[in-house]
């Protein structure tokens, strides 16, 4: 086993943010089934740089963005590195992730339970041994607050006070333009089935919080951004869903699972004031709902 196995997974509702290679929302692209997501579809020499040729997987796998790919493990993705640096050879890493295959459930924990695993921060360069233990690997550091994240919060403060402009594009655009995808005007005006909506407020603040939560997935961000956006209550009170990991064969593992159902309510955009500061000084008054 040369790739990572254990806990390290990512939820169906995050891999569903992901746009497609339009640069726009699965549910928006007009191009996009996005009916059919969850039917088996098998890849072909065409997606040979993001999918094992011949091999079978989700249909919602198929025809991604860059960042999909680049952010997200999953049954019959490639992973590139583990000490391959040629695609053209066509001997990449693949992760087979259904039970009795290399990365497929071992034991209770040892699997990605959601089918999905969070490979952006696993260092192309890095190499494992058959046996799991790394025996070349590369340090690099870790980014407290990077230009992305600036160019980001500047759109979307520019969105806020003065609605959309050429200069919340060129910002957004920049990142787009990094990860492959076309401009925000381009994109929505040519594929999404809402082609204006980029050109409202409102529209524009849901595209770039969406944008934002692409480009800075597991940085954590999010945790924040949520609470900052006052959306925390409608996105964790959403289940939590990923494939069945725990079968063997596609038509059972492609089965949209709930795995967890979590709970948000007001209190929790606030942290409770502990009661004995509240007792060492009574003018503190408990925040909302502890």
């Amino acid at each position: 086993n040369a790739l990572p196995r254990g806990n390290l997974s990512v939820p169906l509702n995050i891999a569903s943010l992901f746009y497609t290679r339009h640069g726009v929302p699965i549910d928006e692209d007009k191009t996009w089934d996005y009916a059919d997501r969850y039917s088996l579809r098998t890849a072909t020499d065409a997606d040979k740089y993001e999918i094992e040729n011949n091999y079978v997987t989700a249909a919602f796998n198929f025809d991604r963005e860059p960042r999909f790919y680049a952010d997200l493990g999953f049954d019959g993705g490639i992973w590139y590195g583990q000490g391959v640096y040629d695609d053209d050879n066509n001997d990449n890493w693949v992760v087979r992730a259904k039970v009795g295959q290399t990365q497929g459930r071992q034991g209770v924990t040892l699997f990605p339970i959601t089918g999905y695993y969070a490979k952006k921060y696993v260092y192309y360069t890095n190499v494992m041994s058959t046996s799991a233990n790394v025996y070349s690997m590369y340090d690099y550091p870790w980014v407290e607050l990077r230009l992305g994240g600036l160019y980001l919060l500047y759109a979307e403060s520019l969105n806020e006070a003065e609605g959309p402009s050429a200069e919340v594009y060129r910002y957004l655009d920049s990142i787009r333009a990094r990860a492959g995808l076309p401009g925000v005007a381009d994109a929505w005006s040519q594929y999404s089935k809402f082609p204006g909506k980029y050109k409202t407020q409102d529209g524009l603040r849901e595209i770039i919080h969406r944008e934002r939560t692409i480009e800075m997935a597991f940085e954590g961000q999010r945790f924040w951004d949520e609470r900052r956006w006052k959306t925390a209550i409608q996105t964790y009170n959403n289940p939590i869903t990923g494939w069945d990991a725990s079968q063997e064969n596609a038509n059972a593992y492609y089965r949209v699972k709930v795995l967890y159902n979590q709970t948000f309510s007001l209190k929790d955009y606030f942290w409770p004031i502990r009661q004995k500061d509240i007792t060492v000084n009574d003018l503190l008054v408990q925040n909302p709902g502890w």
